[in-house]
């Protein structure tokens, strides 16, 4: 009997832990065939800050081009730059479908300092070049939303690009005046930094 219950509640713990990792509509590590980390750190949430940034890739629209990217990062991630995983918490592709990269519970590697308090969120392509869509602005403004009402974020969240805060072109001009119009965009970061 005990061993039963044991067993019962493991899986009920897993399909808990499952929901969180894959929730908010995002296309899972597993679906897009992506590597186990190395090793994991995890993030004490909720978080207050989410940084926007492109992967100055290639763009992709399709589904199969998408997925590909992301293993493509992911493997530069891992191999070349000797990241435990990828780097940004999510990506974003031109299909409009957000693909998970460490996800809501671990600490990424996208702007150093800033990691473990924060959700970062790239954009696949190069948004100097390349316009985001309606498609994958809804799709992060529909990640966040999410991320607030699982308890992911705070309420009064705040918006930065990855160049108020380090030295770097990212998210890129196109992206970059898109979201300098949302409402939880922040100008002045000078109290973010360290």
């Amino acid at each position: 009997m005990r061993a039963k219950t044991i067993i019962t509640l493991f899986a009920a713990l897993t399909c808990i832990l499952n929901s969180i990792k894959a929730d908010c509509n995002v296309v899972t590590k597993k679906d897009w065939d992506g590597l186990e980390a190395v090793r994991v750190n995890y993030m004490a949430r909720p978080v207050d800050l989410v940084i926007i940034q492109h992967t100055v890739s290639p763009f992709c629209k399709t589904d199969a081009r998408c997925a590909e990217l992301v293993r493509n990062i992911q493997n530069y991630h891992m191999d070349t730059l000797n990241l435990d995983d990828i780097g940004s918490n999510f990506y974003v592709g031109g299909n409009g479908k957000i693909y998970e990269g460490v996800g809501w519970l671990h600490v990424g590697a996208h702007t150093r300092g800033y990691n473990s308090r924060s959700i970062g969120i790239s954009f696949i392509g190069n948004y100097n070049n390349d316009t985001p869509t309606t498609e994958q602005l809804d799709a992060v403004k529909a990640l966040i939303k999410c991320g607030v009402d699982k308890g992911h974020l705070i309420a009064d969240y705040h918006v930065v690009g990855h160049k108020q805060l380090i030295a770097t072109e990212s998210p890129g001009r196109k992206l970059y005046n898109k979201i300098r119009s949302w409402p939880q965009w922040m100008q002045d970061v000078s109290s973010l930094k360290q």
